[in-house]
């Protein structure tokens, strides 16, 4: 089974957002689990993924300046558990980003926060379906 964290440090999510995003972590095919958890702040991450972490999951910073992938390629990071970290307005702390296995950018655009986690829960969604031959995806 493959774990998979998305982990955002952001205020309350707007009711669109919330809705849009636990529909995706819902409908991920059997075998994937998508665990979401809300920070006020960054400096509380080091306490919420120690146990993620000595399991072996691997850290993945959406940030704009990192690399982009295809829908196939981005498919291939969920062979193994990943905790995938968004920051707060101002982006993920230099230190962090450093820390980090993987840096992902999401889109050449700038994405409102509430946006980045959809697009990250659909794009979770999406790479698991394609790895499950469910149709979804059609590429």
């Amino acid at each position: 089974m493959a774990r998979l964290q998305v982990v955002a440090v952001a205020a309350r999510l707007p009711a669109w957002a919330e809705t849009a995003c636990a529909e995706y972590a819902r409908r991920m095919p059997k075998g994937y689990e998508v665990e979401r958890l809300a920070l006020k702040d960054e400096g509380r991450l080091r306490k919420a993924l120690p146990a993620f972490i000595r399991a072996g999951a691997r850290l993945v910073a959406l940030d704009e300046r990192g690399r982009e992938f295809t829908t196939s390629q981005f498919a291939k990071l969920l062979d193994a558990p990943s905790a995938f970290l968004i920051g707060g307005a101002d982006g993920l702390t230099d230190a962090t980003k450093r820390g980090a296995q993987l840096s992902l950018r999401l889109s050449a655009m700038t994405l409102p926060h509430a946006l980045a986690q959809v697009v990250l829960l659909e794009q979770l969604y999406r790479a698991a379906t394609l790895l499950t031959g469910h149709p979804y995806h059609r590429a």
